[in-house]
Order: C-alpha cells, then sequence, then structure tokens
C-alpha cells in the first residue's frame, strides 16, 4: 500500500544551527507587534468597541453610495457599507451611540425604518446593538479567558514535563500570542470574540504541537544520556517532522476553505487560523527547543551516564 509522506525519513536537518536567528527574528517580530497594539492599535469589533451591525438584503443589487448618502443624513457619525456575500446583502456598521445601551437598540431600530423607505423590500436579517457597559464586560470577560488558557496550559505542562519544558513552552506560547496580535494589527482585521476564540485555537494547537515534540526530547534523554543535548534535540525533531509537519498541512486543508468561503466572521477567523498554524508549527522547532537548549544539558540529565545500545533506538514516528 501506497502511504504519502511530506517528510523523508531519517532527516537529519541541523535545526539548531539557527536557534540564534530563530530567536533573535522571533523576539524582533514580538516587540514590534507590541508597538503596533499601542500604535496605531487594533480594529476592535462591535463586541469590544460597542457600536451597531446591520445585516441587510434588497430586492436588487445594493446601490451603495445612495445608501451611504441616506444613513450619513441620519446624524448617527460614520457609516460604513460593505457587500456581504452576494451584491444584494450590505453590512451596515455604525458607531456607538451616545447614551446607554437603549439609545444603541432605538438608533438600530431607526436605520431599520430609513431601510425600508429608502429602498422598499428590504430584508433586515440580522442587528447586533452592543453598547458602552456590555462591551467593556465583553472585552474584559476575553481577556480572561485568555489568561485563564494560559494559566492552565502552564499547569499542565509544568506537571507533565520537568519545568524546563514547561517554561520553553510557556515562553513560546508568549511569543505566539503577541505575533498574533500583531497579525490582527497589520491586517486591520476587526478584534473582537472570534478574534479571542482564534487565539484560544492557535493556542491549544500550539501547545499539542510542542507537546509532540518534547515527548520525543524527552524519551531520548532517558535513552542517550551521553549524548550531546544539542544533537538529541536536532535528533529528535527530525523524527516527529513527518508527524508534525503532515498535522499541520492536514489542519490547514481543513481551514483553507472556511478562510475562503465562510463570511465576513468565519472568514476572518479562518485567515488567522492559517496563520496561527504555520506560526505554531515554525516555533516548535525553531523558538521552544532552542529555549530548552539554552537552559542547560546538565540540567536536564538523570540516571546513569551510558547510551543505550544502537538497536534500541525509540522507533519513528509515524
Amino acid at each position: 500500500m501506497f502511504h504519502l509522506r511530506l517528510v523523508p525519513d531519517n532527516t537529519k536537518i541541523p535545526f539548531m544551527n539557527g536557534r540564534i536567528a530563530g530567536l533573535v527574528v522571533s523576539a524582533i517580530l514580538s516587540i514590534a507587534s507590541i508597538v503596533l497594539f499601542f500604535h496605531p492599535g487594533l480594529n476592535y469589533g462591535i463586541d469590544f468597541r460597542g457600536g451597531i451591525v446591520i445585516e441587510a438584503r434588497t430586492p436588487q443589487a445594493a446601490d451603495f453610495a445612495s445608501l451611504r448618502h441616506t444613513l450619513s443624513g441620519l446624524g448617527m457619525g460614520q457609516v460604513a457599507l460593505q457587500e456581504f456575500g452576494s451584491p444584494q446583502d450590505v453590512l451596515i456598521r455604525l458607531e456607538r451611540q451616545p447614551g446607554d445601551d437603549a439609545a444603541q437598540q432605538v438608533a438600530a431600530d431607526k436605520v431599520r425604518n430609513t431601510l425600508a423607505e429608502a429602498v422598499p423590500g428590504t430584508q433586515v436579517r440580522r442587528v447586533e446593538a452592543v453598547g458602552a457597559s456590555v462591551s467593556g464586560e465583553l472585552f474584559a470577560n476575553g481577556m480572561l479567558a485568555l489568561g485563564l488558557a494560559m494559566l492552565a496550559m502552564l499547569v499542565y505542562i509544568w506537571f507533565r514535563f520537568e519545568w524546563q519544558f514547561g517554561f520553553g513552552a510557556v515562553v513560546t506560547l508568549i511569543l505566539d500570542i503577541t505575533k498574533i496580535v500583531g497579525f490582527y494589527a497589520i491586517t486591520d482585521i476587526q478584534f473582537n470574540l472570534t478574534a479571542v476564540a482564534a487565539i484560544l485555537t492557535v493556542m491549544g494547537y500550539s501547545v499539542n504541537d510542542k507537546v509532540v515534540v518534547y515527548d520525543r526530547m524527552r524519551e531520548n534523554l532517558r535513552i542517550y544520556k551521553k549524548m550531546p543535548l544539542r544533537d538529541l534535540i536536532d535528533m529528535s525533531i527530525n523524527e516527529t517532522l513527518n508527524r508534525t509537519v503532515g498535522t499541520s498541512v492536514c489542519t490547514l486543508l481543513s481551514i483553507i476553505p472556511l478562510a475562503l468561503f465562510g463570511g465576513e466572521a468565519l472568514q476572518d477567523f479562518g485567515i488567522v487560523l492559517i496563520f496561527g498554524v504555520i506560526l505554531a508549527t515554525s516555533s516548535s522547532v525553531f523558538i521552544a527547543a532552542p529555549i530548552l537548549l539554552f537552559l542547560g544539558e546538565n540540567r536536564l540529565r538523570r540516571g546513569t551516564p551510558t547510551d543505550a545500545p544502537a538497536g534500541n533506538k525509540p522507533a519513528t514516528t509515524p
């Protein structure tokens, strides 16, 4: 039976030769992402900023110029219109209106009535009105979810592996998250509750990928007790490379259709996941592994300093 392998067996790629470059590039990108977070900042969505989103369908292809002129005359501030799917589908965004949450609902009803008068037969399919108090609570809860998820992953890795592995995984995870935030800032994709879900998904994928690599390193540490740690890490990465690449490609193949045909909300979610999967896969090799190497070989060695016979080498991961 034919088995497709994206990576040849028994590769001997010296990944640790690029450890310095990997860490330096990662640090630069993370610092740049933090700068972008403050300036120009993120494009916060309605969930976190407050405002009104209305999805409508017109009987014929929408006249965006006429609709923009009509809605701008309502005195509700800046109005953003976007084609949503077919030429008949319109996504309308209004900035948050002064006043309490009830004021947002009044403004939404006003837009609904104006659309019915300006374009008879228009169907309003979705209305989301989020006030300041609700958006602030949603933002706080979203950040709390990210923090708790990171803490839970830290505890899991800390108990499953030695503390050096946990430290390397969590530091890499933080660097991954900062880069995702920078990606949101550069692409101007809306940062909302869907963005929090995307980051949590990438965090889970990233930790899972690092556990696979770390597990093989721990096995080899117990068997090859005299092998230099740098060589052992390279060997472990090469042994799991086919599984790592295969899992990433399979995940990407399931996400790409989502990014291409998932509509506005799911499309942004898919694009971020594609970036996150590629980022998590590369960081396992070029960030998490070098951090483990720099922690020092003596801290990871256990037992009698004797190598296992060549025939006892663990089987490569399929």
